[in-house]
């Protein structure tokens, strides 16, 4: 959760902003937020009891797709490992594919290494990135 995170550098900061503008977008029905079980396990090892409560009430109150990959083991696990060999951490290929899966258009993620993953399914960018994107697309 960036908004956490040493808000004196500077990408954390624009970062930060980006994720605040982007939970107000969804927060307005303007964007469709998809999680997975994957997600809630992430949210759940969160030292922090007050963040953890904080994401998971997020993610309970605006998810609209909902991935159980245990559910779609099959669909997943093939892109999944297929993703892993790219050199994607495991957790993050689940994350991938499950949005994947959900037909999502963007993952987005602060995690470089996940950043370098490219993909003719799906576009996996930053938050800052995303809003560059999408800029003129959704009214402010």
């Amino acid at each position: 959760m960036r908004s956490r995170d040493d808000q004196s550098r500077l990408r954390i900061s624009l970062e930060t902003q980006a994720k605040l503008y982007i939970q107000g977008k969804i927060l307005a029905d303007d964007f469709e937020l998809a999680s997975s079980n994957m997600l809630g396990y992430e949210c759940s090892r969160n030292p922090h009891e007050m963040r953890r409560a904080t994401i998971r009430s997020f993610l309970d109150q605006n998810t609209v797709v909902y991935l159980d990959e245990a559910g779609y083991k099959q669909q997943v696990d093939l892109p999944a490992e297929e993703i892993t060999a790219t050199g994607v951490k495991s957790a993050d290929a689940i994350h991938t594919a499950c949005a994947i899966l959900a037909n999502c258009d963007y993952l987005l993620t602060t995690d470089d290494r996940l950043l370098k993953y490219s993909s003719d399914r799906i576009d996996v960018i930053d938050p800052i990135e995303f809003i560059k994107r999408i800029g003129g697309k959704n009214n402010d």
